[in-house]
């Protein structure tokens, strides 16, 4: 079993900055992908980035070159660090890890409680 521990949202204006952490604890294994996926009311949960198994790191294209993904080993956190945030970043975050799917809502296989991020104008 695992579980992920989100943290990091909030309010902030456009322009601004959060980083937003999913810590893993539990039956993890060696090597397994973590994606951040955003959704807002009515639509879907999309994916935003990810890291796979092997550290290979993607971005949907709305969010290159703002957002970054990186990793800590040790402490099995994965960090969403965002910047120049805009309206259009606003919505529920979620952090999901499986051992082989990165970005497909339906297949991760353990997700954290969501983390609000509201970005005002």
């Amino acid at each position: 079993q695992v579980h992920l521990e989100m943290s990091g949202g909030g309010s902030v204006q456009a322009g601004g900055s959060l980083t937003l952490s999913c810590a893993a604890s539990g039956s993890t294994g060696e090597r397994y992908c973590v994606g951040f996926f955003r959704q807002s009311p009515g639509k879907e949960r999309e994916p935003v980035a990810a890291i796979d198994r092997y550290g290979s790191i993607t971005y949907m294209n709305s969010v290159k070159g703002r957002f970054t993904v990186f990793k800590d080993n040790a402490a099995n956190t994965v960090y969403l660090q965002m910047t120049g945030l805009t309206v259009a970043d606003t919505g529920m975050y979620y952090c999901g890890l499986d051992s082989w799917y990165c970005d497909s809502a339906p297949r991760m296989k353990y997700w954290a409680e969501g983390t609000q991020v509201t970005v005002s104008s």
